[in-house]
């Protein structure tokens, strides 16, 4: 799969991007939304990874982008500061999951295949 993961914590977003790629995924990282929404339209990713809490433009935002152009695309949210407002809007907006911060990584991968089921 190609997946994009979206989150301004450089670290994360490495470690994030290295487990997803140890069970053969292709990744790339934002570090921003404005980049993330870029990205999905170069290179049309089959998931997204995003996180909610980012300067500039935050992860409910960039994920009420997503929907308006990419309504089935699956978005799991990785999370650790999002307010319950947060979490509903997502849900509201038709978030695959949410995992939160910090996340064991095999959580990543079975979220990732929960979104294949939807």
């Amino acid at each position: 799969m190609r997946i994009l993961v979206i989150d301004d914590e450089p670290v994360v977003a490495r470690v994030v991007a290295e487990a997803l790629r140890i069970d053969g995924n292709q990744v790339t990282t934002a570090c921003n939304g404005e980049e993330g929404l870029r990205n999905i339209e170069q290179q049309a990713p089959d998931a997204v990874f995003l996180d909610i809490a980012m300067p500039g433009m935050d992860g409910i935002e960039v994920l009420r982008h997503i929907r308006e152009r990419h309504a089935d695309l699956p978005v799991i949210i990785l999370t650790g500061w999002a307010s319950e407002r947060q979490i509903a809007e997502a849900r509201r907006l038709g978030v695959t999951d949410i995992l939160g911060k910090p996340v064991p990584l095999k959580h990543l991968t079975e979220a990732l295949s929960r979104s294949r089921l939807t």
